[in-house]
């Protein structure tokens, strides 16, 4: 009776244990299931903007090696262990899941989310099949090489298109002047306030990094690195004066975009030199935001129509009266302050700016 007693208990000691034991693998496998749809279907969100947003081959394929990688571990067995109607995640959301307001934020919502599942895949199968461990790990990395790619090339690809930049001067109304244009069509705006206390900077800055993103455009600022960090803007702008373009670049990164200032040729090929991504070519004309500088004047305009490589702003003192003479030199782009954050209508003068440079560069480029 007594041995029978033991048999039968350690037959539920067993039962127990082999019950937690297939309960805590379901779990996993349900972990590892959830987290690799996740990672391929956000591979794949990424992967359909690479290959009819952008056009890059190497990039889609990158993208749909690594989701063949992934399927190779979503065996049969995984699989099985899903319980949708049981899983009591499927309702949790957030309000800004429900939103995006352009493209640069479904990419980096989607290599977030991929790389937060390789990371729990990478953890997780240490327990199921340390191989996948090891191959989620590298893929990880591969994941944040890609993000830096995009996310440089987005904005690389904004620069390039972006004819008119307006750069900010103080006003009471900044923000309704800036979204007038941003109605408009304009794509670039740099914040620049000389006088600002850093915490109004800071503030401004902010609220314009919002604005300027809710309608798909850039926000560069000037002169200040750590502003634009804090406020997560796409960029710098640089004076001769100010940061070496290196170190802003170290602390901004690979794919945040730096201006620099230019005066003439020499100024111009180091700022090339030192990897700036565009630059600005000026004074132009005699300007109140820059009392006493020496303009560059035309002369200096048609030597960056001949030899300047990246994309640069006429800039000065430029405005509706004088943009015919600007445009005739063969310029593609300027940048602005007065024209647009003094006028009465700054949508506007915004739209007549972009419609006389559209079709400047429908002339162009019939010419070429």
């Amino acid at each position: 009776m007594l041995l029978r007693s033991l048999f039968v208990r350690e037959n539920v000691i067993k039962v127990k244990y082999y019950q937690k034991l297939y309960i805590m693998q379901r779990a996993i496998y349900r972990i590892l299931d959830a987290n690799l749809d996740r990672a391929r279907e956000g591979l794949r969100i990424i992967e359909e903007w690479c290959r009819f947003g952008l056009d890059r081959q190497q990039w889609a394929e990158e993208c749909k090696h690594m989701r063949q990688e992934l399927a190779m571990w979503h065996t049969r067995e995984v699989r099985q262990a899903r319980d949708t109607p049981g899983d009591v995640g499927t309702a949790l959301s957030h309000p800004q899941e429900e939103r995006r307001s352009n493209i640069e934020q479904i990419l980096q919502a989607n290599l977030c989310r991929t790389q937060e599942a390789l990371r729990v895949l990478e953890e997780y199968s240490k327990l199921y099949q340390p191989q996948m461990s090891t191959g989620c790990k590298q893929m990880r990395y591969r994941v944040y090489t890609l993000e830096s790619n995009l996310l440089l090339d987005y904005r690389c690809r904004q620069l390039q298109n972006a004819y008119l930049y307006l750069i900010t001067s103080p006003c009471e109304q900044l923000l309704a002047v800036v979204e007038a244009a941003l109605q408009e069509g304009l794509t670039l705006v740099q914040y620049r306030d000389k006088e600002a206390d850093d915490l109004v900077r800071l503030a401004r800055a902010q609220q314009l990094c919002q604005l300027c993103h809710k309608y798909g455009a850039l926000l560069i600022v000037n002169d200040r690195v750590d502003v634009a960090v804090a406020v997560n803007a796409d960029g710098v702008h640089l004076g001769q004066q100010d940061f070496p373009i290196a170190l802003a670049r170290q602390i901004l990164g690979p794919h945040k975009i730096i201006g620099r200032s230019t005066n003439n040729k020499e100024e111009m090929a180091k700022a090339i030199a030192e990897g700036a991504d565009y630059i600005g070519v000026g004074p132009v004309y005699q300007t109140s935001t820059k009392p006493g500088k020496a303009i560059a004047g035309l002369d200096y305009v048609r030597y960056a129509v001949a030899n300047c490589p990246i994309p640069w702003f006429a800039i000065g003192g430029i405005d509706l009266d004088n943009l015919d003479e600007i445009l005739a030199t063969g310029v593609q782009r300027v940048a602005v302050v007065r024209a647009i954050m003094q006028a009465e209508r700054p949508g506007s003068v915004t739209q007549s700016f972009l419609a006389r440079l559209t079709r400047q560069q429908q002339l162009l480029h019939l010419i070429s």
